[in-house]
C-alpha cells in the first residue's frame, strides 16, 4: 500500500461509527487523508467511534440516514471526495430475520442512494462498496468461493448483501464506467478486532462472558468461517481504491480478501484457544432451536493476491491476541486512540504472511 497516495486525498466514508469504518478511519487520519464520514449514531454502547474518539481528527461526520436521498447527496457535494467507500450497513445476519424490511432498505437501497449521490458528485473517480463473503449463493462446498460464483443467500441479510452487488455491476456498467468513476465491491471474510461491541458475534460475545464472569454460549460449534483481522480487509480495500483511482476500468469488478486457508476455522476452535488464555473463561452449548446460518464458508482470495498483491499479515493467533491486549487496554483506562492508532502501526510493520 503506497502511504503517499493517500495523503491530502478527500475521503467519503460511510459507516465511519461502526467497528470496521471505525478503524479505516483512524487508519485513513494517520494517512493524511481529509475523511468525511457520513453514518447513523454507533449502534452500541460502548463503541469505538467513542472508545478510540475516531471523530476528532475527520475533516467532518454527519450523522444521518443512508435512506436520505437529498441529504446524503448534499454532504457528498459539499465534501468533494475524490474517493468514496461504503461501508454503511446493517451488518448483521440474526437481526435481518428480525427486520427484514430495515436490512433490504438500508444495505439495497442504501446503496442505490450512495451510487445515485457519486452520480452528483464530478469529484469522485474511485468507489468501493464493501459487501461481504455471504453474498455467495452458499452451497456448502468444502473448497472456497471465487469472484465470479453466483449471488444469493439464505437469509435476508445475505440476500441483501448479494442484491448490492447486482446493484454493483449494474451502475457501474450502466452510468459510472461511461462518467470515468472505476467502482468495484470487496467482500471480505468473518472480521474481528478490538472495538466490537455487536450482538451474536463470536468474539463480542466471549469478551462480554469475560467481563460478566458468564459462561459464553454457543450457537453453532461446528461453522467454519474466514476470520481475520479487521485490518486484513482493510488493508485491502486501502489497496484497491488506489488502484481504481490511478488505473480505473481495468479494477473495477469484484474482490475477495479472505484469510489464508488455515485460519478458515470453526467456532469451537476459536473459542477453546480464547478460553485456554483467560483464567476463569467458559463455554457451553446453547440448547434452543437456532435460525439457518451458513455452516462451511471459505473465499478465494488468488486474485487480490495476483493482481493487487494483497496478502494477510496477521495469523488467526496473532489476531486473538491483538484483541486481547486491545480489550485489556481498554479495562485499564488506556488511551484508546493511541492504543488502536498503535495496533494499526504494527500491522502496517508486519512482513506479509510471517506473524
Amino acid at each position: 500500500m503506497n502511504s503517499e497516495f493517500w495523503s491530502g486525498k478527500k475521503v467519503f466514508l460511510t459507516g465511519h461509527t461502526g467497528f470496521k469504518g471505525g478503524w479505516l478511519s483512524l487508519w485513513l487520519q494517520s494517512l493524511g487523508a481529509e475523511v468525511h464520514g457520513y453514518a447513523l449514531k454507533s449502534p452500541t454502547t460502548p463503541n469505538l467511534f467513542t472508545v478510540a474518539n475516531v471523530g476528532a481528527g475527520m475533516a467532518s461526520s454527519t450523522i444521518a440516514d443512508i435512506r436520505d436521498t437529498s441529504l446524503l447527496a448534499a454532504v457528498m457535494q459539499h465534501a468533494q471526495p475524490d474517493i468514496v467507500l461504503h461501508l454503511a450497513a446493517q451488518p448483521l445476519v440474526r437481526y435481518s430475520y428480525v427486520d427484514p424490511v430495515e436490512t433490504y432498505s438500508v444495505n439495497v437501497m442504501g446503496t442505490v442512494n450512495l451510487f445515485e449521490a457519486v452520480r452528483k458528485t464530478s469529484s469522485v473517480r474511485s468507489v468501493v462498496n464493501v459487501t461481504t463473503d455471504k453474498c455467495y449463493e452458499n452451497r456448502e462446498w468444502v473448497w472456497p468461493y471465487r469472484e465470479d460464483e453466483a449471488m444469493g443467500g439464505y437469509d435476508p441479510y445475505s440476500s441483501s448483501k448479494g442484491c448490492s452487488e447486482l446493484v454493483t455491476s449494474a451502475y457501474r456498467r450502466s452510468f459510472l464506467a461511461e462518467a470515468g468513476i472505476a467502482l468495484a465491491s470487496a467482500r471480505a471474510g468473518n472480521v474481528i478486532g478490538g472495538g466490537d461491541w455487536a450482538q451474536d458475534r463470536l468474539i463480542p460475545d466471549f469478551l462480554r462472558s469475560i467481563d460478566s464472569g458468564n459462561a459464553l454460549v454457543l450457537r453453532s460449534p461446528n461453522a467454519i468461517r474466514p476470520w481475520q483481522h479487521v485490518l486484513e480487509p482493510l488493508s485491502g480495500y486501502l489497496m484497491l481504491a488506489e488502484q481504481l483511482y490511478t488505473k480505473g476500468a481495468e479494477f473495477a469488478e469484484g474482490w475477495n480478501f479472505g484469510p489464508s486457508d488455515e485460519d478458515a476455522r470453526t467456532v469451537e476452535w476459536i473459542v477453546k484457544r480464547l478460553v485456554a488464555t483467560i483464567p476463569n473463561a467458559s463455554w457451553e452449548l446453547d440448547q434452543n432451536p437456532q435460525l439457518h446460518e451458513a455452516n462451511h464458508l471459505r473465499l478465494d482470495s488468488s486474485k487480490a493476491h495476483a493482481r493487487l498483491g494483497w496478502q494477510p499479515r496477521w495469523k488467526l493467533h496473532t489476531a486473538l491476541n491483538q484483541i486481547l491486549e486491545w480489550h485489556a487496554n481498554w479495562n485499564a483506562g488506556v488511551d484508546m486512540h493511541q492504543c488502536t492508532l498503535g495496533q494499526i502501526l504494527t500491522y502496517q510493520q508486519t512482513e506479509t504472511g510471517l506473524s
